[in-house]
């Protein structure tokens, strides 16, 4: 055949639907396979911050930093684990947990004032001042019963920023 998918066994594609949670069908695995070895250029078996970021939308994100820290050198098997939090299947909890780490920069397991100020300073750029969203944080904090020094954990965080609901989905193309 010579194609990416035929270095797929059927054997393959169930331990990595199993690996993550059944979030992925067989054949969404299929093709993120494909893609997988299209962006492992070298056919290392594994993707480098080089080549994440060979991918536009992936280098025009304002978090791709802090992302990059979480991909960097994944195989095919944990890239899919990764992108399984963006599957329409994924609860609130699992796409949750994948936002926490985002600001869990030193991935100590608590989010401080400061991690999220970095995260908010990421994404709104220079349409808020600092001291507007230093404002907002303090306000979102204080409503949900914390204070600028409070550390947040994954509970904590669910309870102050994961009510609002979030949309994180991505359509795996099947060729």
């Amino acid at each position: 055949m010579g194609s990416a998918s035929s270095m797929l066994t059927q054997y393959d594609i169930e331990e990595v639907q199993e690996h993550c949670n059944d979030l992925f069908s067989q054949q969404e695995i299929v093709s993120l396979y494909q893609r997988f070895c299209q962006l492992d250029r070298n056919a290392k078996g594994f993707i480098s911050a080089d080549e994440f970021l060979s991918v536009p939308e992936f280098a025009m994100n304002p978090l791709s930093q802090r992302l990059l820290k979480m991909v960097d050198g994944l195989n095919f098997k944990d890239f899919v684990a990764f992108l399984s939090a963006f599957s329409a299947r994924a609860s609130m909890q699992q796409k949750s947990e994948l936002i926490f780490k985002v600001y869990d920069s030193d991935c100590n397991g608590k989010v401080s004032f400061n991690d999220i100020l970095e995260v908010l300073r990421d994404l709104s750029g220079s349409f808020m001042s600092d001291e507007q969203r230093e404002k907002v944080l303090t306000q979102v904090l204080q409503e949900a019963g914390y204070t600028r020094e409070s550390y947040l954990t994954l509970g904590d965080y669910i309870k102050v920023l994961g009510s609002y609901g979030v949309k994180m989905e991505v359509e795996v193309p099947i060729d």
